[in-house]
């Protein structure tokens, strides 16, 4: 019989209030899969105009169950997503959270979420074995949630402020540049561009033929498919279409098995005077400085998806999702781009510039 070594001596004080932060997560992950379900049937938008509602009343707006929807509110107050009013037996969902509930699409990142659990027996597994699981392996919550919940970010911030950063990009595309959207998925920032700058002709690339698929569909549907070609291919196996003025990776880049042969094949596809923007998630170079809020949903994302993206695919580089930017230099320094900068940042994102 193997005996354990005996525990050191436990601080009361410091083990409660670590139980009462794990309380608090169970409460947020068992709520995580609430808000998937009240963006699923409505009930979210239907409480956007900020009204006070019964149960009852919200069931009738949304066809769905009165004794589920009221459990529902309940642990929606219990979170602080919606108020109550213990006399009035009401709810009301606050202007700020229905905006980032139903505008700002925050359930996007909730669907990621779901979709972790779902593929947590597959990444459970590959713990055991080294080996990786693929971005198509996952379940479809995981690309439609990405969609939406990247969206907005580079909704306020691609046209605005992203790409001016960048020199000579912006007047470039207004003229009519020729431009590669690399890793594009459902096409969201591939279709924010071409609807900014009509002159320019976009192509988006992935791998993933359901995304690519999907993003067809979409952009057909918008009146862009004589303006975005989307195809099936890899990064280190895009078409160069005689070069590219602008080539663009958003937030995938730390996914990329070979991400060097990557940067080396955008390299080989720029015009001379071309430009390669990197959009990753925000990171210090160092893990303590990550340990926050923001970098504990990176870390676990990373966990997740972004590591075994990596590994399931040749060299294995696995980057992570807090590469930081001294680790984003060297990969592209390696592939014989002689400039990087810093270009902008949010809390969220950095935006690099590479050029040749």
């Amino acid at each position: 019989m193997v005996s354990l070594a005996p525990f050191p001596q436990i601080d009361e004080s410091k083990l409660n209030a670590f139980m009462g932060k794990a309380v608090s997560d169970m409460g947020a992950a068992m709520h995580a899969a609430l808000v998937v379900i009240g963006d699923k049937l409505g009930l979210y938008r239907a409480m956007a105009d900020s009204e006070w509602l019964t149960p009852a009343q919200l069931a009738a707006k949304t066809n769905t169950s009165e004794r589920y929807v009221r459990e529902w509110l309940n642990a929606n107050a219990a979170s602080e997503y919606v108020m109550y009013d213990p006399a009035a037996g009401t709810y009301r969902l606050p202007p700020e959270q229905a905006f980032a509930l139903t505008v700002q699409d925050l359930p996007g990142a909730f669907h990621i979420i779901s979709s972790c659990f779902k593929d947590e027996p597959k990444i459970t597994q590959a713990f055991r074995t080294g080996e990786g699981v693929g971005w198509h392996e996952h379940d479809a919550n995981l690309f439609f949630g990405t969609e939406r919940f990247f969206r907005p970010n580079y909704e306020n911030h691609l046209i605005a402020s992203w790409l001016p950063s960048l020199e000579g990009v912006a007047e470039k595309l207004k003229r009519g540049a020729l431009v590669a959207d690399v890793g594009c998925g459902h096409g969201a920032s591939t279709m924010l561009m071409a609807k900014a700058f009509p002159k320019s002709m976009f192509f988006g690339f992935d791998y993933h033929s359901g995304s690519i698929e999907h993003a067809r569909h979409i952009a057909g549907r918008d009146g862009l498919l004589d303006q975005i070609k989307f195809e099936v291919a890899s990064s280190k196996s895009y078409p160069a279409n005689g070069g590219y003025d602008l080539v663009t990776f958003f937030d995938c880049l730390h996914d990329m098995g070979d991400p060097v042969g990557a940067a080396a094949h955008v390299f080989s596809s720029l015009k001379p005077d071309g430009t390669w923007m990197i959009v990753e998630p925000f990171a210090h170079d160092k893990p303590e400085a990550n340990h926050n809020p923001v970098g504990r949903i990176y870390y676990s994302a990373s966990t997740m998806i972004c590591t075994p993206a990596s590994l399931a695919q040749e060299v294995g580089a696995a980057l992570g999702a807090q590469a930081g930017e001294d680790r984003i230099r060297n990969v592209v320094t390696k592939a014989g781009f002689t400039r990087f900068r810093r270009a902008a940042e949010t809390p969220f994102n950095l935006i690099f510039e590479a050029r040749p």
